[in-house]
């Protein structure tokens, strides 16, 4: 399973940095790329909550394979419209909105998946290794589509991505994990509310939900406007582009580590904070860097802080909940983590059109950092688990 996620992974990261790039280099337009990825991102926000649903009803297995063959089919897609040189800009929106409608449903069912394949004690270390698997394909996959991009054209790693969701299409056939199935009896609606309440009445549960939102809405901004700084700021080409990629792969992959060797770290909710509250000043040195090694450093190790800023959160989510809330839990987890990049995308996109995207980024990382701050003095419910 963990090489079919893999090979999958590395697929879409091919996919992901081809795409941004052709987004702004056939629009160059900061919104429209901007838009990408919240359309890519927004049916998270509006349909994860159906999704936990499902996943706590249904074979999470089953569930998680529907959503590979989605995703298979809109890369399919996108490789044959450029391969006919008939895309256009809207092609590439509509088929990002599908996509992200299908990972709706598979994000909860793979997360609540998760738990029933390690004992509890191992989660903090599976979600690293889980991390570590993704950063590893972040770091080859935008190497891979730099090279695919420049020798072979986009169809390529469109086509090419397509065909990775085979590997964990086959592993997950060959899974067998045990599942009774949730009440189905039960309206949507009520089993969704049980989620909503069971969150709200967790202890802690709340504030990590706040701060799984606020992490990706004033975090994630750094990774979608690498293509800008790459080339505003820098004047890199494709190839530059995929270094800093490449740069943020390599730091994820020591953050994942990090937190793979402290799984038995105590009071975790204020290694967490104290890691958002360095993301954040470290965002901030990013957007206001002019120096190209600077920027290397600073990406690097903020990548690291991020990951493990994730992993630690994901771990006491998962830890603080219970198997048959599991996936309704989980999507909540999922809106917030999940629906926070694309607001955040779509508001610094437009803010970065009015003003620039130093400022934009040097704002976002400043926000986090007072936020984590916050939790970790003055609010410290989180800080106490």
């Amino acid at each position: 399973m963990w090489l079919g996620a893999c090979t999958s992974t590395i697929g879409t990261w091919m996919q992901k940095a081809a795409q941004s790039w052709l987004v702004y280099s056939l629009s160059n337009s900061k919104f429209l790329l901007s838009l990408d990825s919240f359309l890519g991102e927004i049916p998270i926000l509006l349909l994860s909550l159906f999704g936990g649903v499902a996943s706590d009803r249904f074979d999470r297995r089953k569930l998680l394979m529907a959503s590979q063959f989605g995703q298979m089919t809109t890369a399919l897609i996108l490789a044959v419209l450029f391969a006919t040189g008939k895309v256009q800009i809207w092609h590439i929106l509509l088929l990002s909105f599908f996509t992200g409608c299908v990972q709706a449903f598979g994000g909860p069912a793979y997360q609540a998946l998760l738990p029933m394949m390690v004992p509890k004690e191992a989660i903090q270390n599976a979600i690293a290794m889980n991390s570590i698997q993704f950063n590893i394909a972040r770091l080859i996959g935008p190497a891979l589509g730099g090279l695919a991009l420049t020798q072979l054209g986009a169809a390529w790693c469109f086509g090419l991505n397509g065909l990775s969701f085979l590997a964990v299409i086959f592993a997950l056939s060959m899974m067998s994990p045990k599942f009774g199935g949730g009440n189905a009896q039960e309206s949507v609606l009520a089993s969704m509310r049980k989620g909503v309440d069971f969150v709200r009445h967790r202890e802690g549960m709340g504030a990590l939900i706040v701060i799984a939102f606020a992490m990706t809405a004033l975090g994630l901004p750094m990774m979608v406007f690498l293509p800008v700084v790459a080339k505003e700021v820098f004047q890199q080409t494709a190839t530059g582009f995929t270094i800093m990629l490449s740069v943020s792969g390599a730091g994820s992959i020591v953050g994942g580590l990090l937190v793979a060797y402290f799984s038995q770290l105590r009071h975790k909710g204020r290694a967490a904070l104290a890691n958002l509250a360095l993301l954040g000043l470290l965002i901030a040195l990013f957007g206001l860097s002019t120096n190209i090694w600077l920027s290397y450093a600073a990406i690097f190790f903020a990548s690291t802080a991020l990951i493990a800023s994730f992993a630690l959160i994901a771990s006491l989510v998962q830890n603080q909940t219970t198997d048959d809330m599991r996936g309704r839990v989980m999507s909540v987890y999922n809106v917030a983590f999940r629906g926070g990049g694309p607001i955040g995308a779509l508001l610094c996109g437009e803010l970065a059109e009015l003003s620039s995207t130093a400022h934009v980024l040097a704002g976002c990382g400043i926000l986090l950092a007072l936020l984590a701050l916050w939790f970790l003095f003055v609010h410290r419910r989180v800080a106490a688990l």
